[in-house]
């Protein structure tokens, strides 16, 4: 995954509180405050944020990316782990034993950097 601009801007705040002058190019020159806003019960409140800097949002979206590529063990993980299904039934089937096992060999194939 590669994140942009907009990944970060919407970690930011909630809502619709930015926009583009141009859809088609998102890039900061083109990053604007939306005037008004609706807010969590419906109604439109002028915007109350301000827009981050150029810098900034280079800033933000650098740590989301190494944040993501660090985190590679963890979604490896993920996709090899046993399903919740596979967990309960060795909750209900007394065999936790076998089921950290299989757990372990996951995490030995994908330690942590």
């Amino acid at each position: 995954m590669t994140y942009t601009l907009e990944d970060y801007l919407v970690k930011l705040h909630t809502g619709s509180w930015f926009t583009w002058t141009d859809f088609s190019n998102r890039v900061y020159a083109n990053l604007i405050l939306t005037p008004i806003m609706n807010n969590e019960v419906g109604g439109e409140i002028a915007n109350p944020h301000s827009l981050p800097t150029e810098q900034e949002c280079t800033d933000g979206v650098a740590a989301l990316q190494t944040d993501w590529d660090g985190k590679t063990y963890a979604r490896s993980r993920e996709e090899e782990y046993p399903t919740i299904q596979e967990c309960v039934h060795a909750i209900l089937d007394d065999d936790l034993d076998a089921l950290q096992v299989l757990r372990q060999a996951v995490k030995d194939k994908y330690p942590k950097e």
